[in-house]
């Protein structure tokens, strides 16, 4: 898919006029949120590949600062060398199959001190706290059931408490082989290495002893599923809810435009959010992640992974992985905070399919929440509701792109 319609104008419905002159041309920015002008720079990715079998064997024990534990270093070690000798192809942050954009420049094989990518990850080290095998079984209770907070393909994510106090959420990768899991969390902490936002999870270390795991920042709140579909939805009002999705819309443009690396997440979900003290979102694991280099359109991966309910229809039927797969899931996380309806119900129905015609007839009554009780700024709900009508489009093209400028 070409990268024809960056600076597009689309359309959106604007229920404050008459059904004949409703059509008008808004941006997705401009249909959301005011968001500042950023400048950054873009750069291509440059073999990837690098980032890992380019690391020295001394190293690569430095990746953890401060690990004091023998046993510990020989397993980061170890990971490091069971990674060397796999195929890079099966890398989940690099493409199974990347789509040139016609003419696009093939850039150089860099250095260790050239490469930015590799420079990124072996400079982040310094700010990684190692934990032992124990430290995280004493701060999960063992990983119990209670402590359970979300689940993927490959690992599991538990709350926790550490002895000085502190709130983590515990990302386990106890799933797959153990070249699947070297291959996850060194490819996660490589896309990690690249993130400075205020909404993306802020990772404080990891641990490879015995098993590998990424430990992350954890307010009392917790995710915006168990907030959002638990016994304390009543949190959440319309002024939290409305500063959820500009913070989460405000980390995709990020992911995708403003970061070091074009990121797509594929999986974003009411689970992946995190929330702050102050309801601020911050979008976490990034297993399923994958850098577009910019030399390429889209990505085309052989199986479907991520969370059934927020998987675009491109992506479920033909693999297409772009900005816009992200957009879709954006788009359907929206309809799930305005309604607070899980994306599946217990009889399998989409909320996408049951929304659906609520948003044609404009009938924002019947989609809003009802435990709101009608309290909300009726002008963001309608450019909400807007905005997600539009994102969750069948067709890509009719989609926006986060960067999306013009009026």
């Amino acid at each position: 898919m070409a990268n024809h319609d960056h600076h597009k104008d689309y359309c959106l419905w604007d229920p404050k006029t008459s059904p004949a002159n409703r059509l008008k041309k808004i941006s997705m920015k401009d249909a959301f949120f005011n968001h500042k002008n950023k400048s950054a720079s873009t750069q291509d990715l440059n073999h990837t590949q690098h980032c890992i079998t380019d690391f020295d064997a001394d190293k690569q024990s430095e990746l953890v600062t401060g690990c004091s534990n023998l046993r510990a270093r020989f397993q980061l070690d170890k990971a490091f060398k069971t990674w060397k000798k796999r195929s890079i192809n099966h890398t989940s942050s690099l493409p199974s199959f990347c789509v040139p954009i016609p003419n696009s420049t093939k850039s150089k094989s860099l250095s260790f001190r050239e490469n930015p990518t590799l420079s990124d990850l072996y400079n982040f080290r310094s700010s990684l706290v190692n934990f032992t095998l124990s430290d995280l079984r004493i701060a999960t209770n063992n990983f119990s059931k209670e402590n359970l907070i979300g689940r993927g393909g490959f690992a599991e994510v538990y709350k926790g408490r550490l002895l000085d106090g502190q709130l983590i959420a515990v990302k386990r990768l106890n799933k797959g082989t153990l070249d699947e899991r070297t291959s996850n969390f060194l490819s996660e902490l490589g896309i990690i290495a690249h993130l400075d936002h205020p909404n993306t999870a802020k990772l404080i270390g990891c641990g490879v002893e015995g098993e590998m795991h990424l430990v992350f920042q954890l307010s009392p709140l917790g995710s915006l599923d168990s907030l959002l579909h638990g016994s304390n939805k009543n949190e959440l009002d319309w002024s939290k809810r409305y500063k959820i999705m500009v913070g989460i819309a405000d980390g995709l443009l990020y992911l995708h435009e403003y970061c070091q690396r074009r990121i797509i997440h594929r999986d974003i979900k009411a689970e992946n959010i995190l929330l702050t003290e102050n309801f601020e979102p911050q979008i976490c694991d990034f297993g399923l992640a994958k850098w577009l280099p910019e030399q390429c359109s889209h990505h085309n991966v052989q199986k479907s992974e991520g969370t059934f309910g927020y998987f675009a229809p491109e992506y479920l039927l033909h693999g297409i992985v772009d900005e816009k797969t992200d957009v879709y899931s954006f788009g359907v996380l929206l309809l799930e905070i305005i309604t607070g309806r899980r994306v599946l119900d217990h009889l399998h129905q989409s909320l996408v399919l049951w929304a659906k015609p609520l948003l044609d007839a404009n009938n924002i009554k019947d989609l809003v929440d009802p435990s709101l009780g009608g309290d909300y700024d009726q002008e963001q709900m309608d450019r909400i509701v807007l905005t997600a009508s539009l994102c969750v489009e069948n067709s890509p093209i009719l989609r926006p792109r986060f960067n999306t400028a013009k009026r």
